[in-house]
């Protein structure tokens, strides 16, 4: 890992201050991966983190099949529906076939599995808001607006002002 505040922060070793925050960043990333992945198994019912995934992915888009949830996390077709096997047998979700085409089969979360999803949000949110608490005032406003930033670009949102200067 990249060492945050270390002398290859400060972009001497590459010119460019751009890498050494991509670096720090990616640093960072890690460790928030660590917290999520923590919080997560800590609920009564221990997910993996594909399953976890594919929860998440039919919580967001609540219509897909066996091919779309396949394709949104990049698995192929008998792995995701294995996976599939695994969620329905412990009762986190559903099939059923479709209405307009009853060779096509619907995924479905059940109300458990809801409960899981929002078990594990509120764990994660009460050990990121842990963490941000240790933070001071200061350095908690200035990540907000960063990734506020970081956000706007990364949904296509133009360039912030003054960032070709690094």
């Amino acid at each position: 890992m990249t060492r945050l505040g270390g002398a290859e922060d400060d972009g001497a070793g590459t010119g460019d201050g751009v890498v050494a925050a991509a670096l720090g960043m990616g640093d960072a990333v890690e460790l928030l991966v660590a917290l999520w992945s923590s919080a997560a198994q800590d609920v009564d019912l221990r997910l993996s983190p594909h399953q976890l995934r594919a929860l998440r992915a039919l919580e967001a888009a609540p219509d897909l099949n066996l091919t779309a949830l396949a394709e949104r996390l990049g698995m192929g077709l008998p792995t995701a529906s294995r996976l599939c096997d695994r969620l329905e047998a412990a009762g986190l979700l559903e099939r059923s076939p479709r209405s307009r085409d009853r060779r096509e089969v619907r995924l479905e979360l059940t109300a458990h599995a809801r409960r899981v999803l929002a078990d594990v949000a509120r764990r994660r949110a009460r050990a990121l808001a842990a963490a941000l608490r240790r933070m001071a005032p200061d350095d908690r406003a200035a990540l907000r607006q960063g990734l506020r930033a970081l956000r706007a670009v990364l949904d296509g949102g133009a360039p912030v002002r003054g960032a070709e200067a690094e």
